[in-house]
Protein backbone atom coordinates (compact mmCIF):
# COMPACT_ATOMS: atom_id res chain seq x y z
CA UNK A 1 0.00 0.00 0.00
CA UNK A 2 1.36 3.65 -0.90
CA UNK A 3 1.04 6.50 2.01
CA UNK A 4 -0.50 9.62 0.60
CA UNK A 5 1.58 13.01 0.99
CA UNK A 6 0.58 15.69 2.66
CA UNK A 7 0.89 17.63 -0.52
CA UNK A 8 -1.26 15.06 -2.03
CA UNK A 9 -4.21 15.26 0.81
CA UNK A 10 -4.40 18.75 0.62
CA UNK A 11 -4.58 18.77 -2.93
CA UNK A 12 -7.47 16.44 -3.20
CA UNK A 13 -9.57 18.65 -0.66
CA UNK A 14 -12.45 20.12 -1.97
CA UNK A 15 -12.01 18.94 -5.97
CA UNK A 16 -14.00 17.16 -8.11
CA UNK A 17 -12.68 13.46 -8.94
CA UNK A 18 -13.34 11.57 -12.35
CA UNK A 19 -13.26 7.62 -10.84
CA UNK A 20 -12.30 4.97 -13.79
CA UNK A 21 -13.75 0.99 -12.98
CA UNK A 22 -13.85 -1.74 -15.63
CA UNK A 23 -16.57 -4.29 -15.03
CA UNK A 24 -15.07 -8.15 -15.22
CA UNK A 25 -14.95 -8.18 -19.41
CA UNK A 26 -12.98 -5.14 -19.40
CA UNK A 27 -15.94 -2.58 -20.05
CA UNK A 28 -14.67 0.66 -18.93
CA UNK A 29 -16.89 3.65 -16.91
CA UNK A 30 -15.83 6.86 -15.85
CA UNK A 31 -18.10 8.95 -13.11
CA UNK A 32 -18.05 12.00 -11.94
CA UNK A 33 -17.07 12.13 -8.27
CA UNK A 34 -17.61 15.09 -6.07
CA UNK A 35 -17.43 13.32 -2.38
CA UNK A 36 -14.17 12.28 -2.59
CA UNK A 37 -12.14 12.47 0.91
CA UNK A 38 -9.06 11.11 2.18
CA UNK A 39 -9.59 8.73 4.98
CA UNK A 40 -5.94 8.67 5.86
CA UNK A 41 -3.00 8.42 4.57
CA UNK A 42 -3.12 4.91 2.73
CA UNK A 43 -7.20 5.51 1.66
CA UNK A 44 -9.58 7.33 -0.57
CA UNK A 45 -13.24 7.20 0.64
CA UNK A 46 -16.69 8.60 -1.45
CA UNK A 47 -20.30 8.04 -1.31
CA UNK A 48 -22.51 6.67 -4.24
CA UNK A 49 -25.62 8.63 -4.33
CA UNK A 50 -26.04 7.04 -8.53
CA UNK A 51 -23.45 5.06 -9.02
CA UNK A 52 -25.21 2.00 -10.62
CA UNK A 53 -22.67 1.10 -13.53
CA UNK A 54 -19.94 2.48 -10.87
CA UNK A 55 -21.30 0.36 -8.30
CA UNK A 56 -21.93 -2.78 -10.66
CA UNK A 57 -18.34 -2.63 -12.38
CA UNK A 58 -16.95 -2.55 -8.56
CA UNK A 59 -18.78 -5.95 -7.69
CA UNK A 60 -16.75 -7.49 -10.31
CA UNK A 61 -13.60 -5.78 -10.32
CA UNK A 62 -12.56 -3.94 -7.57
CA UNK A 63 -9.26 -1.86 -9.64
CA UNK A 64 -9.91 1.42 -9.46
CA UNK A 65 -8.34 4.81 -11.17
CA UNK A 66 -9.28 8.00 -10.05
CA UNK A 67 -7.97 11.33 -11.42
CA UNK A 68 -8.22 14.77 -9.56
CA UNK A 69 -7.74 17.59 -11.08
CA UNK A 70 -7.50 21.47 -11.39
CA UNK A 71 -6.51 23.53 -14.27
CA UNK A 72 -3.31 21.95 -15.66
CA UNK A 73 -2.21 19.92 -12.57
CA UNK A 74 -3.35 17.09 -10.88
CA UNK A 75 -3.27 13.26 -9.23
CA UNK A 76 -4.00 9.95 -10.65
CA UNK A 77 -4.01 7.60 -8.04
CA UNK A 78 -4.57 3.61 -8.32
CA UNK A 79 -6.50 1.13 -5.90
CA UNK A 80 -8.27 -1.44 -4.99
CA UNK A 81 -12.01 -1.16 -3.77
CA UNK A 82 -13.98 -2.03 -0.94
CA UNK A 83 -18.22 -1.63 -0.77
CA UNK A 84 -19.63 -0.35 2.67
CA UNK A 85 -22.95 -0.46 3.23
CA UNK A 86 -22.99 -0.38 6.99
CA UNK A 87 -19.71 0.34 9.70
CA UNK A 88 -17.61 3.40 10.58
CA UNK A 89 -16.49 3.96 7.04
CA UNK A 90 -19.71 4.33 5.68
CA UNK A 91 -21.69 5.80 8.72
CA UNK A 92 -18.90 8.92 8.59
CA UNK A 93 -19.52 9.53 4.72
CA UNK A 94 -23.34 9.20 5.09
CA UNK A 95 -22.99 11.87 8.02
CA UNK A 96 -20.80 13.66 5.51
CA UNK A 97 -22.99 13.74 3.02
CA UNK A 98 -25.97 14.78 4.70
CA UNK A 99 -24.15 17.87 6.32
CA UNK A 100 -22.97 18.74 3.02
CA UNK A 101 -26.13 18.34 0.77
CA UNK A 102 -29.04 17.83 3.10
CA UNK A 103 -31.46 17.67 0.08
CA UNK A 104 -29.96 14.96 -1.60
CA UNK A 105 -30.81 11.41 -0.50
CA UNK A 106 -28.58 9.71 1.61
CA UNK A 107 -25.67 7.40 0.07
CA UNK A 108 -26.24 3.66 -0.64
CA UNK A 109 -23.10 2.64 0.02
CA UNK A 110 -19.21 3.98 0.76
CA UNK A 111 -16.80 3.04 -1.57
CA UNK A 112 -12.91 3.04 0.47
CA UNK A 113 -9.98 2.92 -1.38
CA UNK A 114 -6.84 1.08 -0.79
CA UNK A 115 -4.16 3.62 -2.55
CA UNK A 116 -1.48 1.42 -4.62
CA UNK A 117 0.17 4.06 -6.76
CA UNK A 118 0.24 7.65 -7.76
CA UNK A 119 0.66 9.51 -10.90
CA UNK A 120 1.47 12.66 -11.65
CA UNK A 121 -0.88 13.86 -14.37
CA UNK A 122 1.05 17.46 -14.87
CA UNK A 123 2.17 18.65 -18.49
CA UNK A 124 5.76 18.55 -19.46
CA UNK A 125 8.43 15.66 -18.72
CA UNK A 126 7.13 14.47 -15.78
CA UNK A 127 3.23 13.55 -17.10
CA UNK A 128 2.80 9.59 -15.72
CA UNK A 129 5.38 9.67 -13.79
CA UNK A 130 4.94 7.41 -10.40
CA UNK A 131 5.44 9.55 -7.88
CA UNK A 132 4.55 7.21 -4.66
Amino acid sequence: MAKLTPEIKGFIAGKMAWVGTADKDGVPNLAPKGTLKVLDDEHLVFADLFSLKTRAALEQNPKVAVAVLDKMTGYQIKGTAELATSGPVFEQVAKGVKEAMPDLPGPKYAVKIAVEAVYSLDPGPNAGKRLI
